[in-house]
C-alpha cells in the first residue's frame, strides 16, 4: 500500500482539498433537515395569526427559506468542486501508477520479463490500474462523506427526535451485518476474475499475433471456442458476484421501510400523547417537523451505510489489483550497474571464460555448459547448431540481456558486469530471430538505430542491407508507413530493415541471430559483402542454419546441447567436425538440412 500511495505525489493538494469540500458539504446537508423541521413547525403555528404577528411570522419564514436556499447552494457548490478535485486527484494518481509501472518494466532484464506474461502486464497496466483509480476516487470522496453523513445524521436525529433515534440501534447493525455477509460471499468471485482476465487477454493476444497462422490452418472456429470458454468462465464469476451484490437493494429497502414505519408509528403516538423528552438537559416535544426530519436522517444514514458497503467491495477488489501492481513495482532487475561502471569500450573483442548458464535457478540442466572461446575484434564469426543447441543463449550474454550463472563474459577485455549497461548495449547491435518493426514510417523505424542519422546515412545503410531497392519501389519511399507488426512488408523485407537499423548504430559488435533466413542466398551474400566494407572493424557474429551464410567467416562455432563441439575455419571444420561436414554435404547436394 505504501508503495502505491507514493504515486499520489503532486496530487496530494487536490486530494486534501476534496476532503475539505466533503466535510463542508456533509455538515450543511445534515443541518438542512433540522432547519426544515423548525420551518414546518413554524408553519403549523402560523395558522390563526393575523396583523403584525402574521407579518412578523412571515418575515421569519422568509428568512428561514432564504437560509435554506443559501445552504443548499453552498452544499451544491462544495459537492461539485469536490467532484472536480476528486477526479483530478484520482486520474492523476492512476497516471502516475501507469508511469511508474511502465518505467519499472523498462528496467527489467529478460529474466524479469519472463517472470510476468505479456498479457498479465497489460492487464496490470489497464484493468488493475483502473480498479485502483476507482477505489481511490471512492475513498477520498465517498469514504469520507459516508461516515460523516452517518455520524452527523444519527447525532442530529437523537437531538431532534429523542427516543425515535432508537430505530438506528436496530436497523444499522442489521444492515451492516447483511452488507458484510454480501461482501464475504462476493469478494472471492471478484478475486478469481483477475487471473482469468490474464488468460483471456493472453488468448486474444495470441490470436491477433498469429492471425495468419490461424487462417492458414482454418482454426477460426477452434480459436472462437477457446475464447468463448475463457469469457464464459469470467461471466459466471461476475454473474454470481453481481447477484450477491444485488441483494444490497432489497436489504436496504427493508431497512428504509422499517425505519419509516417505526418513526411514523411511534412519532404519531408521541405527538398524540404530547410526550415530552429530556435531551441534553432540555425538554423536547415532538411535532410534524421532527417526524419529517427523522425520516430524512434515516434515509441519509442508511444510504451512507450502503455506500460504505459498495466502497468495501470496491476497495477489497482493488486490494487484489494493488498487490498485482506492487509485484511489478517491487520487482528489482537482476541486471544493475556496478558502483563505478566503466563507460568506454575499447574494442569489439569477446571472451567466454568457463561460462555456465541457466535461465532459472531451479532449472535442472544448464542451457550452456563449459563455454570457452576467444573472438578478436573485427572478426566475422559464424555459429551453427540445431534447434535448442544454445546459439541464442550464447549471444544474449554479450550485451548482458542475461547474466552468466558461472564464469565470465568479457567485451574489450573487461567483464560485461563492470560496464555501464547503456554503454554496453549501445556498443552491441542485435538483429533477433523475430524481426520487429514498429508502426510509423520507414525512416522512423530506421532511426531507432541512430536518432541523429542523416538521410544519406540511412540510404547507405539500406543499400548495404539490400533494402533500398524495395523501399524505393514504394510510392512514398522512406516515408512509407509501416503498419502495426509490419504486416504490409514481407518477412525478408522486415529482416533487411532490421539489419539496416542495426548498421546505423555503427556498433563495435553486431549480432545476427538467424536474421537472413527469409532472404535468398544471393541477397545474403551481398549483405555479408556489405558488412566487410562498411563495418570492417566491427565484430560480426552470424547465427545461421545455412552453411553458405557462415562459410567465409574467420571463425565458425559448432554448437550442440549447450556446448561448443568444434570451432575453426570452414576448411578446418571440414577435416575435424563430422557434424559440420555432414550438414555441408547435405546442403551442397541440394537439401535444406537443419543442423
Amino acid at each position: 500500500m505504501k508503495r502505491i500511495l507514493k504515486c499520489v505525489r503532486e496530487y496530494k493538494a487536490p486530494t486534501f482539498i476534496t476532503f475539505i469540500f466533503i466535510i463542508i458539504e456533509a455538515l450543511i446537508e445534515t443541518q438542512i433537515p433540522t432547519i426544515t423541521a423548525n420551518l414546518v413547525n413554524e408553519i403549523e403555528r402560523f395558522d390563526g395569526l393575523s396583523g403584525a404577528a402574521a407579518n412578523a411570522a412571515m418575515s421569519d419564514l422568509s428568512h428561514t427559506g432564504l437560509k435554506l436556499l443559501v445552504m443548499a447552494l453552498i452544499s451544491l457548490a462544495c459537492g461539485g468542486l469536490a467532484g472536480f478535485t476528486c477526479s483530478k486527484a484520482s486520474a492523476g494518481f492512476s497516471k502516475n501508477i501507469r508511469h511508474d509501472v511502465y518505467d519499472r518494466i523498462q528496467t527489467f532484464s529478460f529474466r524479469n520479463i519472463d517472470k510476468f506474461s505479456t498479457s498479465s502486464l497489460v492487464t496490470r497496466l489497464t484493468t488493475d490500474v483502473t480498479n485502483v483509480q476507482m477505489a481511490y476516487m471512492m475513498i477520498i470522496r465517498i469514504a469520507v462523506r459516508a461516515p460523516l453523513m452517518m455520524t452527523f445524521s444519527i447525532i442530529m436525529a437523537y437531538r431532534i427526535g429523542g427516543r425515535l433515534a432508537l430505530t438506528f440501534v436496530v436497523i444499522v447493525p442489521f444492515l451492516l451485518f447483511g452488507l458484510i455477509l454480501i461482501g464475504v460471499l462476493a469478494l472471492p468471485a471478484f478475486r478469481r476474475v483477475f487471473k482469468k482476465y490474464d488468460r483471456l487477454n493472453e488468448s486474444i493476444e495470441e490470436n491477433v499475433r498469429a492471425m495468419r497462422v490461424v487462417k492458414g490452418f482454418s482454426r477460426e472456429e477452434y480459436e472462437k471456442e477457446k475464447f468463448n470458454k475463457a469469457a464464459d468462465v469470467i461471466r459466471k464469476d461476475f454473474t454470481f458476484a453481481e447477484r450477491v451484490v444485488a441483494l444490497n437493494g432489497p436489504i436496504m429497502q427493508l431497512c428504509l421501510n422499517f425505519n419509516m414505519v417505526f418513526i411514523l408509528w411511534m412519532g404519531s403516538k408521541y405527538i398524540l400523547n404530547k410526550t415530552v423528552f429530556i435531551v441534553g438537559g432540555s425538554e423536547l416535544t415532538l411535532g410534524v417537523g421532527q417526524i419529517s426530519a427523522m425520516l430524512n436522517y434515516g434515509m441519509q444514514s442508511l444510504m451512507s451505510l450502503m455506500m460504505l458497503s459498495v466502497i468495501f467491495v470496491m476497495v477489497t477488489i482493488s486490494i487484489e489489483s494493488i498487490k498485482r501492481i506492487s509485484e511489478v513495482l517491487a520487482e528489482q532487475s537482476d541486471l544493475t550497474n556496478p558502483e563505478n561502471p566503466v563507460e568506454q569500450i575499447k574494442d569489439g573483442s569477446i571472451d567466454f571464460e568457463n561460462v555456465n548458464f541457466k535461465y532459472f535457478a531451479k532449472q535442472a540442466k544448464n542451457s550452456l555448459s563449459s563455454i570457452n572461446i576467444h573472438i578478436d575484434s573485427g572478426m566475422t564469426v559464424g555459429i551453427i547448431g540445431g534447434t535448442g543447441s544454445g546459439k541464442s543463449s550464447l549471444v544474449q550474454l554479450i550485451p548482458r540481456l542475461y547474466d552468466v550463472t558461472e564464469g565470465t563474459v568479457k567485451v574489450g577485455g573487461i567483464d560485461v558486469r563492470k560496464y555501464d549497461l547503456v554503454t554496453l548495449r549501445d556498443s552491441v547491435a542485435m538483429v533477433l530471430q523475430k524481426n520487429l518493426v514498429f508502426s510509423g514510417t520507414i525512416n522512423e523505424n530506421l532511426r531507432w538505430g541512430n536518432p541523429e542519422a542523416t538521410q544519406e546515412e540511412i540510404v547507405q545503410a539500406c543499400k548495404l542491407a539490400c533494402a533500398d531497392e524495395f523501399i524505393s519501389s514504394f510510392p512514398e519511399g522512406y516515408e512509407t508507413m509501416i503498419e502495426q507488426g509490419g504486416t504490409n512488408v514481407s518477412g525478408g523485407q522486415k529482416q533487411r530493415l532490421c539489419i539496416a537499423r542495426a548498421l546505423l548504430k555503427k556498433p563495435k559488435i553486431l549480432i545476427l541471430d538467424d536474421s537472413t533466413s527469409a532472404v535468398d542466398t544471393k541477397t545474403d551474400a551481398l549483405i555479408r559483402e556489405g558488412f566487410r566494407s562498411y563495418i570492417a572493424e566491427t565484430t560480426k557474429i552470424i547465427i545461421a542454419q545455412r552453411v553458405s551464410s557462415v562459410q567465409d567467416a574467420d571463425l565458425i562455432i559448432v554448437m550442440d546441447d549447450g556446448k561448443i563441439t568444434a570451432a575453426g575455419t570452414h576448411e578446418e571444420l571440414m577435416e575435424s567436425s563430422a557434424i559440420y561436414k555432414e550438414v555441408y554435404d547435405q546442403q551442397m547436394n541440394g537439401g535444406d538440412f537443419d543442423v
